[in-house]
């Protein structure tokens, strides 16, 4: 019996996923991943401004809608499993019983990669929080003394998914994934993220430009892969390899 394929996002909030890498959930889905995606926090306060200018708003009807397009958005993708934890955000913060129930989570998937956020950004803490807590819990999994009985971690790569201002985030990629062939279903995901309109059309245009970087890395215009939509990340840890 082959060995269940699996991976993992860890998202600050509840629509980075998307917006960062909902091409590489739909594309790994479509070939047989279990891909889990955390949410971290629904980014109730920071990231819903179109919903507090709503009158009457409350954090938990925030909360709620933010749920509720996140679960959308999963399903569109083809995620086998959302799960949000719910810590709050601006700012983001966990205790370590949060960051061991993390730890679970990375056990129990035993992802074959991981993705989360860039290592720095000046412009949202939380992000830069979450993947320093990525790199956290993942080193624990990792560690035989650990809730010893468990299934030890492996050495899944993190790769870091694209940030909003890149130039000012030290985010380099060195990774691109065609996407296309799943891009309709990011698309879809994007739409469910009614509280981030503004958003939209702003990674539809990431998509297209990384497509173009694609196409260049490949081959160029004497043999690259056409490629219409694609994502960039950048691995942390080298990768073993027998031919390049």
């Amino acid at each position: 019996m082959a060995e269940k394929k699996t991976a993992l996002v860890i998202s600050a909030h509840a629509a980075d996923f998307v917006w960062r890498c909902g091409g590489a959930i739909a594309l790994h889905a479509a070939m047989g991943y279990e891909v889990t995606v955390v949410c971290l926090s629904f980014g109730e306060r920071g990231e819903s401004a179109k919903l507090w200018k709503v009158p009457g708003m409350t954090l938990e009807r925030v909360k709620a809608a933010r749920r509720a397009e996140s679960e959308k958005a999963a399903k569109a993708l083809g995620v086998h499993k959302l799960i949000c934890f719910d810590l709050g955000d601006y700012p983001l913060r966990m205790t370590d019983e949060n960051k061991d129930r993390l730890v679970d989570v990375i056990r129990d998937v035993q992802p074959s990669f991981m993705l989360s956020h860039s290592q720095y950004d000046p412009y949202n803490t939380d992000h830069m929080y979450a993947t320093q807590i990525a790199l956290e819990t993942r080193m624990i999994a990792q560690a035989w003394g650990h809730n010893p009985g468990q299934k030890v971690l492996g050495a899944p790569q993190l790769y870091l998914f694209e940030p909003h201002q890149t130039e000012q985030m030290g985010w380099k990629p060195d990774v691109f994934l065609d996407i296309s062939d799943v891009w309709e279903k990011k698309r879809a995901a994007i739409e469910c993220m009614e509280g981030q309109e503004h958003l939209w059309e702003f990674y539809t245009r990431v998509a297209q430009n990384r497509a173009n970087h694609f196409q260049r890395n490949s081959g160029g215009q004497s043999g690259g892969r056409a490629t219409k939509y694609a994502e960039g990340f950048q691995s942390v840890f080298p990768r073993t390899v027998d031919e390049l």
